[in-house]
């Protein structure tokens, strides 16, 4: 089993939209990719309550049966569609990806 983590810290405003609307905006494209793309077995998108000084503003947390999926999942256009919003709208990313 692959777990593929993200947090984001989002820019404070970003293709005319406030940081709390692409908060929403990301939760709501990445979530509509479950059941859409082969060997992604489950995606959350957390939006964060604390905006502490710490905080990531949106965490994905994904699971997948092998790096295999993972990959495909990553280079498939229903994903590269979300991710360029995502890039456009993030200010900073972090991510872990490990094996159980």
């Amino acid at each position: 089993m692959i777990k593929h983590i993200v947090f984001w810290k989002l820019k404070d405003e970003a293709l005319g939209n406030d940081k709390a609307t692409n908060a929403l905006l990301i939760k709501e494209k990445l979530e509509a990719l479950n059941d859409q793309i082969e060997g992604l077995l489950k995606l959350e998108i957390g939006i964060d309550f604390v905006n502490g000084p710490m905080s990531g503003d949106v965490a994905l947390y994904s699971e997948f049966a092998t790096k295999a999926d993972l990959d495909f999942y990553q280079q498939h256009p229903k994903h590269k569609a979300v991710q360029a919003f995502v890039m456009d709208v993030r200010s900073d990313r972090m991510v872990v990806d490990y094996e159980i």
